[in-house]
């Protein structure tokens, strides 16, 4: 697996931003996942990103561990878990193609999500009905395994939770470290994650660990919702083009 120039400044940039979205500007995940698939082919991409989001992880779950709220975690986890399952099936049956028109329309519908949930006025005594947790965690779970591009549905769910902005970094960086770890042998049962692909982890892990810093940073000192709409913009841009 060979970056050229402008491929290893996209690659690293991805990486950075992998760091800022665990531990910062959750919005971000959405961009990274349109980068590298921009540069790889699309599968490939998706074995290559988990591993450094898996670094992301353990720091983001070190920072804020004492915030997470595991009630949340358990419910969503077995679900998500058996989305990780029917993803898994389906990565086996599809091929490239397939597989970029799926992370495509995942990554463009999921920012028409955002939006839409950004729009719509909050309700601080709304109920959720009790098929609520099952279908996002679902959801995540397929949506990681063929895109890693869950962070959208988890942030939807975790902000219909109504949690501070602290237990809300604390619990999602605890789902999505338990999830990813259960995601990677099915990764590498799929030729995903290999020893090539390691290498270049190993490569790119130190800007992901830097985009860690920069988000803790970033968190509370930024303009979020400018910085949403930058990011939004790109990542339709990005996923439109893995559509067409």
């Amino acid at each position: 697996m060979n970056f050229h120039g402008w491929e290893w400044f996209v690659a690293l940039l991805g990486s950075l931003l992998v760091g800022v979205a665990k531990t910062g500007i959750t919005g971000l995940s959405l961009l990274f996942v349109a980068l590298f698939a921009s540069i790889m082919p699309a599968r490939r991409s998706t074995g290559l990103v988990l591993p450094l989001l898996m670094v992301g992880d353990v720091v983001a779950f070190l920072s804020y561990r004492r915030h997470t709220q595991w009630r949340h975690v358990w419910r969503m986890l077995p679900w998500a878990a058996l989305g990780v399952v029917i993803g898994a099936v389906a990565m086996g049956r599809m091929d490239e193609r397939a597989t970029r028109l799926a992370m495509g329309a995942i990554v463009v519908g999921l920012a028409c999500i955002h939006l839409v949930r950004r729009a719509r006025p909050s309700n601080p005594d709304e109920v959720h009905p009790f098929w609520f947790a099952p279908l996002f965690g679902v959801m995540a779970g397929f949506t990681t395994i063929v895109s890693n591009a869950a962070g959208p549905l988890m942030v939807i769910y975790l902000l219909a939770m109504r949690l501070p902005k602290m237990e809300y970094m604390g619990t999602g960086a605890a789902f999505f470290l338990m999830l990813n770890l259960f995601k990677l042998p099915f990764m590498v049962g799929l030729g995903l994650v290999t020893r090539d692909s390691l290498v270049v982890n190993l490569a790119l892990a130190p800007a992901v660990i830097a985009g860690t810093v920069l988000g803790r940073w970033l968190l509370g000192r930024i303009n979020q919702r400018l910085f949403e709409n930058i990011a939004i913009g790109l990542t339709v841009v990005a996923g439109a083009k893995m559509l067409f």
